[in-house]
């Protein structure tokens, strides 16, 4: 299943349009793995729990909504 060049956001937080994503375009995968794994420790870092809560919110966040963006920028 090919990634639409311009898909919905309702279609972009689907679980198969993510994989479809991430497979294609593995150095975002990477980055967004090490985005998603380092977010909470930098928070914790920076501003304690509050921090590690608010970087594990905001790597969830953009774990989903990386596809939408990328595509809406790059497309």
């Amino acid at each position: 299943m090919p990634v639409r060049p311009d898909p919905s956001f309702s279609e972009s937080l689907s679980g198969d349009h993510r994989r479809v994503f991430y497979e294609g375009h593995r150095s975002i995968a990477l980055f967004m793995i090490l985005v998603v794994f380092l977010s909470p420790f930098a928070g914790l870092y920076v501003a304690n729990l509050f921090g590690t809560v608010l970087g594990v919110i905001l790597s969830v966040a953009a774990f989903y909504f990386t596809p939408y963006v990328w595509l809406k920028i790059a497309g």
